[in-house]
């Protein structure tokens, strides 16, 4: 693929290899990768083409890969730069780094090797991941005392005991244990990044449109109302207290109360008023998704004709796609040293990834193939966008000659 890098300022950097320089750099290169490859391989088993890997359910397989591959990646990125960022620590760079970068991928290598590499090796690999991502950010967060960075240790724990549950149904049928935790795991482990969502979209996306607003000067700037967002992130807890205690209709009627909040929450933050700044648009859009999956999930838990899955996909190809790529956009192009400004590649992928969430939602309620192929198509050529545009900013040092 032909790179398309956005303008750089007229320093010239040093040429060098700079991709595990900063924790950001390798995993928001890995997770637009295998968002684009492991979407087009799922089509491709979905439709028959070819065979699924050696796994107890290639749904549930599917589902583990985008929620703990994929967006496990990108949790990665995020935290390995944002922790830093909090915290003043250094960034965990050079082998550390890369190690974790190599755990990654062999857990993806022992999720594909069905056949090869048994199940529970292939668990056990893949389990290795979140802790060690721990491991290297809990010494910054617990520096800076506990309190609300601890937070942060017990959403990854909560995360990896959504991959366990998800990986005891694949793997517990080759030691003779039959059970039917995974899509209970997948569900909370989607719950989990909804939560983050809300916690952090509560902190970027007012604040980074109040900068551009305030830029422009305006006066009339986004509201960050105390009790929404405490109703708000307190909703989205009682929602996956209730998916793991209960689930059905318990969880649907939160779901449903939450989303009313959230959409009085965005309602604040003055996004119409960013129309004209992509990179800071979608993440309004982002949000927006998050508002439109949890209203979706609360309707199919009263409505017979609305499956559980549409809901499910609002949020990750909606919600969890749109805000990762808005949040790896605006992180590389700032740790970088570049001007935030979104190449016209990265606003298409931005619109193809809105578009990959509108048609799996046509595709959930009608059972069109078409729909779902469309779908999955407009999500991989937006993950191979965005590489085209950041692979190199990725893998070459900050234009600016700065660290990281």
């Amino acid at each position: 693929m032909t790179a398309l890098p956005l303008s750089e300022p007229t320093a010239s950097p040093v040429r060098r290899f700079a991709l595990f320089e900063a924790g950001f750099r390798v995993f928001f290169l890995l997770a637009p990768l295998y968002a684009a490859c492991a979407l087009v391989e799922w089509l491709l088993v979905y439709l028959g083409i070819i065979a699924p890997p050696g796994t107890a359910s290639p749904m549930l397989w599917h589902a583990h890969e985008m929620i703990f591959g994929f967006a496990a990646a990108g949790v990665a990125g995020f935290f390995l730069t944002a922790v830093p960022n909090w915290t003043g620590a250094a960034f965990v760079r050079g082998a550390p780094l890369a190690i974790l970068a190599g755990i990654w991928f062999a857990g993806r290598i022992a999720m594909h090797a069905g056949g090869v590499v048994p199940p529970v090796l292939a668990a056990a690999v893949d389990l290795m991941f979140l802790p060690v991502l721990a491991a290297l950010v809990a010494p910054a967060l617990l520096r800076q005392g506990v309190g609300r960075n601890l937070i942060l240790l017990v959403v990854l724990l909560a995360l990896w005991c959504a991959d366990l549950a998800t990986q005891a149904e694949l793997a517990g049928p080759s030691l003779g244990i039959e059970v039917a935790s995974g899509a209970r795991g997948a569900r909370v482990a989607i719950d989990i990044l909804a939560l983050l969502i809300t916690v952090i979209g509560g902190r970027i996306v007012p604040a980074f449109t109040t900068t551009y607003l305030k830029l422009r000067g305006q006066k009339r700037l986004p509201q960050s109302l105390t009790v929404l967002d405490r109703l708000a992130i307190g909703s989205m807890v009682l929602l996956l207290l209730a998916e793991i205690l209960f689930g059905g209709a318990i969880a649907g009627a939160i779901a449903l109360v939450a989303a009313i909040i959230q959409a009085v929450r965005l309602s604040q933050w003055r996004g119409l008023a960013t129309a004209r700044v992509p990179i800071l648009l979608v993440l309004h859009i982002g949000y927006a998704w998050l508002i439109v999956g949890l209203a979706l999930k609360g309707a199919s838990a009263f409505m017979d004709a609305l499956p559980e899955t549409t809901a499910l996909h609002a949020l990750t190809i909606g919600a969890v796609g749109t805000m990762m790529m808005a949040v790896m956009s605006r992180a590389a192009l700032g740790h970088t040293g570049r001007k935030l400004i979104a190449h016209p590649v990265t606003v298409a992928a931005y619109a193809l990834v809105s578009l990959a969430a509108a048609l799996r939602l046509v595709a959930g309620v009608n059972g069109e193939l078409g729909f779902l192929a469309a779908s999955g198509i407009a999500w991989s050529v937006a993950f191979a966008l965005f590489l085209g545009v950041y692979a190199p900013i990725l893998v070459r040092p900050r234009v600016d000659g700065q660290p990281g």
